[in-house]
């Protein structure tokens, strides 16, 4: 088998498993949008707000220490105690679903019934206001997250393939860790949008607030529990991410590449999520590969944009998005 063909193989694989890290978090997105009809834009924020505070838990760290130390002329940094990823990941579930509760109680109730634009700038604020209390919270250095998942080549793949095609692959073993945690949570999320009580509530809310309401269902109490889901799926991307990079406030912009990833996909797909970011992820690593070099590189930059804009001009709903038609 020829050599640039193998290069590609490789490289595809490597795009599926990138495109799965963007899908994790296109779903907190898809999961908000489908419960409330409003694009979240504070996404991207509350991933990396998770995987700060889950760095912080797990070392001990004194909540906005380096304020406190101002303010009280004290020398505070740690409590001196560090403690298990396990423990980390359920406390950090636990401030997860307290942001929620806080998000619904000071914003989201005094926006009822409101234009979806309203909501919409409500996330943006958000979005700013998460990002600055992270940075006095925790602190705006880059971290280190290591909750024990697997990293480096994986030799098993690499000697099979070297054995099978005499080129071994590289594969991360991280990627392949992220995208099984993604199946099983697409098929976990599926399964309770479908087939629960509180799913099929879910989309009756983002059909219609006021008819959700009149047959009883509590409409705080929907918003507490997507915004609590969707802070576990920005929690699982932010350890993704940041066992991947680092934990740093660039973090955050991993939203803006989940932006096509929904387009692809549409915005009321969880499965959609997933298959938009798989193409987009495997788009932009073939382009790169192929067409990369006839126009100096760098196109992984602004491939999946352009790949979106053209599903808005012929496919604005998306792969698995619903088409709206509206009578006039």
């Amino acid at each position: 088998m020829p050599d640039t063909l193998l290069f590609a193989i490789e490289v595809t694989l490597n795009g599926l498993m990138a495109g799965v890290l963007y899908a994790l978090v296109a779903l907190g997105f898809v999961l908000i949008f489908k419960a409330s009809g409003v694009f979240n834009y504070a996404q991207g924020v509350m991933a990396l707000f998770a995987a700060l505070t889950l760095v912080g838990i797990m070392e001990g760290q004194v909540p906005f220490g380096h304020l406190l130390n101002v303010i009280f002329g004290t020398e505070l940094t740690t409590f001196g105690w560090t403690l298990p990823s396990v423990v980390g990941i359920l406390l950090t579930m636990g401030v997860m679903v307290v942001l929620a509760i806080l998000i619904e109680k000071l914003i989201l109730k005094h926006l009822v019934n409101q234009p979806d634009i309203i909501l919409f700038m409500a996330t943006i604020g958000l979005a700013y206001f998460m990002e600055g209390f992270g940075d006095l919270m925790w602190g705006s250095d880059i971290k280190k997250l290591d909750v024990g998942l697997p990293q480096g080549i994986s030799d098993v793949i690499d000697t099979t393939t070297f054995g099978w095609f005499g080129y071994g692959f590289f594969i991360d073993k991280l990627d392949i860790t992220a995208t099984v945690v993604a199946a099983l949570l697409v098929t976990v999320l599926v399964l309770f949008s479908q087939y629960t009580k509180q799913g099929r509530a879910m989309r009756a809310v983002a059909d219609d607030h006021q008819a959700a309401l009149s047959v009883g269902i509590s409409l705080r109490f929907i918003w507490v529990l997507v915004w609590s889901i969707a802070g576990f799926v920005a929690l699982v991307a932010g350890i993704m991410w940041g066992a991947k990079s680092g934990v740093q406030f660039s973090l955050s912009l991993i939203a803006l590449k989940a932006l096509p990833v929904l387009m692809l996909g549409g915005f009321t797909s969880i499965p959609g999520a997933i298959v938009g970011g798989l193409i987009i992820g495997v788009g932009e690593k073939l382009f790169e590969f192929f067409i990369g070099p006839m126009v100096g590189g760098a196109t992984e930059n602004w491939f999946a944009y352009v790949l979106a804009l053209l599903f808005l001009v012929f496919r604005p709903q998306g792969l698995f998005g619903e088409r709206i038609i509206e009578r006039v």
